[in-house]
């Protein structure tokens, strides 16, 4: 039972805001989910630019700091500044969709992951953007520091977002056919519902992140727009295949993984020759193409299995036409046919389906519910998720 009675009853038929900073470091995704009906339904959308900050958060992430400033102070205030922008992001979203903050039941934020490390001893993560300021500034309870509870009970405190996709699309574990959901942010992972199958999901690797990363040392762009600049290279099918020995590809699931292996520094490492003889485009498309490829083989199994399997696209890459048509495609090598979808096809924009399930997972908490999956971070059970900071 929850602790917390009063607000739980109006958790499960009431409204929450999910917010979301993904390893892509490009800007903040705020959505309203109505819980009140037989499936949960994404009334309001709203994204937030973070200008400077984005630069200044990836400089944390790889561990650097500006030659002025002592690192804990940068901690600190970048964690600061992160929730002032949640606030703002969550205040535009209230004002400009005419919502009333007294009707949200409350806020899931995920914040900003700025190290996670579910392989050392002893195992860790990290988000910024105090949800203390973010209950002050928008006057809304916060439930955030999802992953750090998971992370205790032995899992890799990641993926989070299979089970809240299972809730979203309406999946049950009776039906016939397999559903797998593909999350495209900085990092790609999966949710795999199939019948009769406990649910499964992990992290495949990079999805955005070392081509975004690309176009923004080339280019000075933050993202490769619809895949426009890949599209008019060539993969190079030695690098691709020099790339995939990278050991996290071959690691058994439960696994998880971020921008602290699959970075800048990693490419430059790993493909240093190819890098000084290869146009800049190529480049950008064999990645497209490691993404894809990556995903297409962590889905095998499933993909190989005789079942139609159902594939939902999700998160800033499924817009990228260039990199879904890739996917599709070696989706394809592995079985002919199979249907690739975005989530729109449930109603939900491939933008907001994981804003949307930090808002379930502040749902569950305040419900006194498990909001992971065992089978997928490897934990020891359910667990209750996240942090209360009152309004």
């Amino acid at each position: 039972m929850s602790p917390f009675s009063d607000l739980a009853a109006r958790a499960e038929k009431g409204v929450f805001i999910g917010v979301m900073s993904g390893t892509s470091m490009d800007g903040i995704d705020a959505c309203a989910v109505d819980f009140s009906g037989k499936r949960a339904r994404v009334i309001a959308h709203q994204t937030l630019d973070l200008g400077d900050l984005a630069g200044e958060m990836r400089l944390l992430a790889l561990g650097k700091t500006p030659d002025h400033i002592d690192a804990i102070d940068f901690l600190g205030l970048l964690d600061a500044r992160m929730a002032e922008h949640v606030g703002k992001c969550v205040l535009a979203l209230l004002s400009e969709h005419h919502i009333q903050a007294s009707d949200v039941v409350a806020i899931g934020s995920h914040g900003q992951t700025i190290r996670h490390r579910p392989a050392s001893s002893p195992s860790f993560t990290l988000q910024i953007g105090d949800p203390n300021v973010i209950a002050e500034r928008t006057g809304i309870n916060v439930i955030a520091d999802f992953r750090r509870r998971d992370m205790a009970a032995g899992g890799q405190g990641a993926p989070l977002v299979p089970p809240a996709h299972r809730a979203l699309f309406g999946a049950k574990e009776d039906e016939d056919s397999t559903l797998i959901t593909v999350n495209l942010g900085g990092i790609a992972n999966i949710a795999v519902m199939a019948p009769d199958t406990p649910l499964l999901g992990f992290d495949t690797g990079p999805a955005n992140t070392l081509m975004d990363a690309w176009i923004k040392h080339h280019r000075g762009l933050s993202f490769d727009e619809n895949g426009q600049w890949a599209a008019s290279g060539k993969p190079n099918k030695p690098l691709l295949q020099h790339l995939l020995n990278e050991p996290f590809f071959q690691q058994a699931a439960p696994k998880s993984t971020g921008i602290e292996l699959f970075n800048l520094e990693w490419l430059r490492t790993q493909a240093s020759t190819w890098l000084e003889t290869l146009p800049p485009e190529d480049i950008q498309a064999t990645l497209a193409s490691l993404t894809a490829h990556t995903i297409a083989e962590s889905l095998r199994p499933w993909l190989a299995a005789d079942s139609e399997p159902l594939v939902v696209l999700a998160g800033g890459g499924a817009r990228n036409q260039f990199l879904t048509d890739q996917i599709q495609d070696a989706i394809h090598d592995i079985r002919a046919g199979t249907r690739v979808e975005t989530s729109d096809l449930f109603g939900i924009d491939p933008q907001c389906v994981e804003c949307a399930a930090f808002a379930w997972l502040a749902r569950q908490f305040l419900l006194g519910e498990g909001g992971n999956a065992p089978s997928v971070t490897g934990a020891e059970g359910l667990r209750i998720l996240g942090g209360f900071f009152p309004a």
